[in-house]
């Protein structure tokens, strides 16, 4: 099994042997529904059966009793639907109507996963002699042990699945989740607290929830103690962050159904003292012109062609007086001036709710390696009329060819910039952070690239004497330019001997 880091979930390789499997029986899209639910009921059941042994060691008789599993949040998991039983079905024709059978008694304990659960595995267009293959892959070699440590583990499986067909195929995945790192370093960087709410408008399968939770209960705090509101356009992520919701016990209004957030927002009054999200890059179109006298465009009407900036407004919106906002974005939205989306910039710039910015590197994602950028906005901030700019393109590293990753110590130097400058104590450190005012701001044209701000990393002197190193250096950069008109030449003749002259 590959190591398990923020960048991967630790069986890769797995599930690429189930997906082997079950290539060329069912469609693509068909094929993550049916991984998903499955890794659904193996891991409630990991969960599930760790606590059931503890319970059984322990002797008082309490392994039956839901309330022993619900007060560790722990999902209890009714007797046929226990991975055993549908480990001892996998090479039996009933197979499919077995699992079937496990999400409905699910469903029937827990309401609020009402129609959720994904009940296809009976259906005669899915091989069962296959689907019993796949259940002894997820049996034999998929450990779910480390459950605790799995965080968005639903969201993740989901991605990677749709970054390996799309990759197969040849076609764009089409959508993906936000990476551990960056939800951990948002996380780190906003601190929610007890007894707060927390507000997702693009919640995806819920992991901005899922470790706003966990920090809240390492800090002390108890994990029911966050108020959870979210929205999801797309019909089978929303079942799946109920799904992610109820396995980690965290009681959500993820809305009575999926909707999208600008036509029919399911939270109108809701004002949440923290909001994390990470929404579609560069949206279109977005129903602008269904919605240009909304309340929510305090800064400016965003433009039909992309919804950055309805988002940004969206969430301000629904920002308490003294809330908090940590979002991801494309880099685009640092910049731009078209259509309107710089004067809405500067207006909400000049309002003085940017707290900060943080340029991340490439490749955290699993599906796309657009490089991408944390914004925080904030009411009331402590330092009046100031902005943090960190530029972290060069942090993190590769886990393998393809994923960078954040550890645990480069999220905590992020974390301790911020709050060195909310506190009044940082220093800039050229190429890296440094602060500035809104007139710093106003003279960049209200552009907010970090490297703007925070300029070129001071390189160590290596003590070769100025002099000699610009005699070495304008040597080499002659070298080159004969050089490169040597192989101008070279390429005329090529060109000239077919006929072309240039």
């Amino acid at each position: 099994m590959a190591e398990k880091t923020n960048a991967n979930i630790g069986f890769e390789k797995q599930l690429w042997d189930a997906a082997c499997v079950l290539w060329g029986h069912i469609p693509a899209a068909e094929y993550r529904k049916v991984i998903i639910g499955l890794i659904f009921l193996r891991y409630i059941s990991a969960a599930f059966d760790k606590r059931y042994q503890e319970l059984v060691e322990e002797g008082d008789g309490f392994e039956d009793d839901r309330d022993a599993y619900t007060m560790e949040n722990i999902f209890f998991v009714p007797e046929e639907a226990r991975w055993s039983v549908i480990a001892s079905a996998a090479h039996t024709p009933e197979i499919g109507t077995v699992i079937d059978n496990a999400m409905r008694a699910i469903e029937a304990e827990n309401k609020t996963l009402k129609n959720v659960l994904p009940k296809n595995y009976a259906s005669p267009d899915l091989d069962k002699r296959i689907l019993g293959d796949v259940v002894d892959i997820f049996t034999n070699n998929i450990d779910m042990s480390d459950t605790e440590q799995s965080e968005d583990l639903l969201g993740r499986t989901y991605e990677y699945c749709i970054a390996q067909f799309a990759e197969k195929e040849g076609v764009g995945g089409g959508e993906f989740y936000t990476p551990a790192s960056v939800v951990k370093t948002l996380v780190s960087i906003l601190k929610p607290f007890d007894n707060c709410r927390v507000y997702d408008c693009c919640c995806g399968s819920g992991g901005m929830f899922v470790q706003s939770a966990k920090f809240i209960q390492a800090h002390s705090g108890k994990r029911g103690a966050v108020s959870v509101y979210g929205q999801e356009a797309n019909a089978d992520t929303w079942k799946m962050a109920k799904m992610n919701m109820a396995i980690r016990g965290i009681d959500a209004d993820l809305g009575p159904y999926h909707g999208d957030t600008f036509t029919n927002d399911l939270h109108p009054t809701l004002k949440a003292d923290f909001i994390l999200a990470n929404p579609p890059f560069n949206y279109h179109p977005w129903n602008q012109e269904k919605l240009l006298d909304d309340v929510r465009w305090k800064y400016g009407v965003p433009p039909a062609g992309n919804a950055n900036y309805a988002w940004i407004q969206h969430m301000i919106h629904h920002l308490a007086p003294t809330g908090k906002i940590g979002l991801v974005l494309a880099n685009g939205a640092l910049s731009t001036q078209s259509s309107g989306e710089g004067e809405i910039r500067k207006k909400i710039i000049e309002a003085d709710l940017i707290e900060g910015i943080i340029a991340m590197p490439t490749q955290l994602f699993y599906s796309v390696t657009i490089p991408v950028t944390l914004w925080f906005i904030t009411k009331g901030k402590k330092q009046k009329g100031k902005t943090l700019f960190i530029d972290a393109r060069k942090m993190g590293h590769m886990v393998d060819r393809k994923h960078r990753d954040f550890s645990e110590e480069d999220i905590q130097k992020l974390a301790n910039t911020f709050e060195a400058f909310q506190n009044g104590t940082l220093e800039d450190v050229k190429g890296f952070c440094s602060v500035a005012t809104l007139q710093d701001i106003a003279k960049q044209d209200y552009i907010l690239t970090p490297g703007r701000y925070v300029g070129i990393e001071e390189q160590e002197d290596d003590g070769e004497p100025f002099e000699e190193k610009m005699a070495r250096l304008t040597s080499e950069l002659s070298d080159m330019f004969a050089k490169s008109h040597e192989l101008e030449d070279e390429i005329r003749r090529k060109l000239g001997a077919i006929g072309y002259e240039i």
